[in-house]
């Protein structure tokens, strides 16, 4: 609506600094520049931030990673992603069942396993359609004893209390599965089918040209976890809260109803929509700030990346509440153990107290944003960890650009001078 407002009062170009989600160019019906911070930001750290070389960009929720990782490749930095657990804890049956088995816990009963409980009626029987060659030519030859042979010389079909298939559903999935995984978890899958079935080994796990050697399926090894309660890092012997995320689970709350009915209604079957514009603009920070101000409410938050002894940079495209960020700088300090902690984003919005509470948080060492949304002077004169950088020069170059009909690639280029 916004974008056809602008068009009725006859803008015929518009320049952005950073857009949330940049599909949103597409609703203009005129030329659209949306330029970037990135290279402004990029030169103040290299210029400003003494042991920039060693640092580590981190992203506060899975909805950053893009502007992340194009600053730390711009940096030629490492980076991190922090996650904040809302759901965890019976949410989705099945997707535990299938971590279960990755994790290397004892999988669940197999039925393909042991074909003593394969019991199938003549009614269950399948239909000669959908029978393959091979297993029926074992069902008719190989199996019938004398009394069937007898009854089917006189046309006469004799029932079949017990199918015998050739390879359980186990072992297919164990040749179908990719190396490393199948490696990983060999000893698992013929432990399963060994009761019934011979395990051999197949050309794809005994040929020399195999990439298990290459690829494993280690997870990332440095992850770190602690517990968030009220937006605020505590120790492991901290009393828990009356509520948790983790035992919220509908089938606890709900425990006379069918499993299987509520695992169907649960977000492995309904994912949660996705904001415009997918990772790159995912719309989780007014839920994230509105559960850190329930008392009650206990959460995970994880830490994937190493960061100790390292200056870490926190990016994001706006700062608006300060809950995400001040539990993204706790956890990077006082459970990943890095040195210094800065804030960067693009927009600050500051809504409410927000930079008062950045400004008090002691795992905060320097907020740094652009002057894009006006910062009243008072409070930017009180916030001695505050720096605002300056976008006057990069608007004036892309107006000018465009006046005299020149390109304007060359400010999205990073300099190092």
């Amino acid at each position: 609506m916004l974008a056809n407002l602008l068009h009725v009062a006859g803008i015929k170009h518009v320049i952005t600094i950073d857009l949330h989600a940049s599909q949103m160019q597409g609703f203009f019906k005129c030329p659209v520049d949306n330029l970037h911070a990135e290279p402004l930001i990029a030169r103040w750290i290299r210029h400003n931030v003494p042991t920039w070389r060693d640092a580590v960009c981190v992203s506060k929720n899975a909805g950053g990673t893009k502007r992340v990782t194009s600053l730390a490749d711009a940096l030629k930095l490492n980076f991190g992603i922090i996650t904040t657990d809302k759901r965890r804890g019976g949410g989705s049956m099945t997707a535990s069942m299938i971590m279960n088995r990755l994790d290397g816990f004892p999988p669940e009963p197999d039925l393909d396993a042991d074909v003593t409980r394969l019991e199938i009626s003549a009614k269950e029987s399948p239909k000669k359609s959908d029978r393959k060659p091979e297993a029926s030519k074992v069902t008719t030859e190989q199996m019938d004893g004398p009394k069937d042979q007898k009854a089917r010389q006189n046309g006469k079909t004799p029932p079949r209390p017990l199918h015998v298939r050739q390879e359980s559903g186990s072992l297919r999935r164990a040749q179908n599965m990719p190396s490393p995984l199948r490696t990983a978890h060999s000893g698992l899958l013929v432990a399963t089918t060994s009761s019934s079935i011979n395990a051999q080994s197949t050309p794809a796990e005994t040929s020399p040209t195999d990439n298990d050697s290459l690829y494993t399926d280690e997870r990332a090894r440095d992850i770190t976890q602690g517990r968030l309660v009220q937006g605020h890092i505590v120790p492991d012997d901290y009393p828990s809260p009356t509520q948790s995320t983790m035992s919220s689970s509908i089938i606890l709350d709900r425990p006379d109803e069918d499993p299987m009915e509520l695992s169907r209604a649960s977000s492995f079957f309904n994912p949660e929509p996705q904001a415009l514009g997918g990772t790159d603009a995912a719309d989780t920070s007014d839920e994230e700030e509105e559960e850190f101000t329930i008392p009650g409410l206990e959460q995970m938050i994880t830490l994937v990346g190493d960061v100790r002894n390292r200056t870490v940079f926190i990016v994001d495209d706006m700062i608006d509440k300060a809950g995400s960020w001040i539990a993204a700088a706790e956890c990077v300090v006082k459970r990943g153990g890095a040195k210094k902690v800065y804030c960067i984003a693009t927009h600050g919005l500051f809504g409410g107290d927000a930079l008062e509470e950045l400004q008090n948080c002691d795992c905060i060492d320097m907020i740094v944003v652009t002057n894009s949304f006006p910062i009243p002077p008072e409070k930017a004169r009180d916030a001695k960890k505050l720096v605002i950088l300056d976008l006057s020069d990069l608007l004036a170059e892309a107006i000018r650009r465009n006046h005299y009909g020149e390109s304007i690639s060359p400010l999205f280029t990073h300099s190092y001078d």
